[in-house]
């Protein structure tokens, strides 16, 4: 992948489009994404601004931290500059055309899936949060002995 490749691509599958090669802000269904890339460390990262992170309550935190195991898949709920954001991270050469098709929908359902499925995709694998079950108290762990 390269960022000629990349700009053909958010173009297509955007409804609008600014920016210039290696970072890009374009929005589907006026959802915002953005792009920025490093051709130089072989990296790049989409991502998209889902709410000021000071106004997300500790109990949407910890969902999001289960669903960074469980519903988002590829992506992930990170939090920078006060910013909840939604995250794609990976090497630019080696990603394929459909891989980052599949990551900008990823990245725009887990932001407007933020507070409900946290989904990224149809995909989701078995586990929640589980507010309402007291914790049985626990047993004092061992410490581990590292190697």
């Amino acid at each position: 992948m390269n960022n000629d490749k990349l700009q053909e691509i958010y173009t297509s599958v955007s409804d609008s489009i600014q920016g210039q090669s290696g970072a890009w802000r374009f929005y589907i269904k006026e959802v915002p994404l953005m792009c920025i890339t490093d051709t130089n460390h072989n990296r790049m990262r989409i991502i998209s601004p889902i709410a000021d992170s000071n106004t997300v309550s500790e109990e949407l935190f910890k969902a999001a931290l289960v669903a960074n195991f469980h519903t988002a898949l590829d992506v992930k709920y990170a939090v920078s500059d006060g910013v909840l954001w939604s995250v794609f991270i990976h090497p630019l050469k080696e990603l394929s055309e459909h891989q980052v098709e599949d990551a900008v929908s990823q990245v725009y359902y887990a932001n407007i899936n933020f507070g409900s499925t946290f989904a990224s995709t149809s995909l989701t694998f078995p586990g929640s949060i589980n507010n309402e079950k007291e914790e049985e108290p626990k047993e004092e762990k061992q410490e581990l002995r590292k190697l």
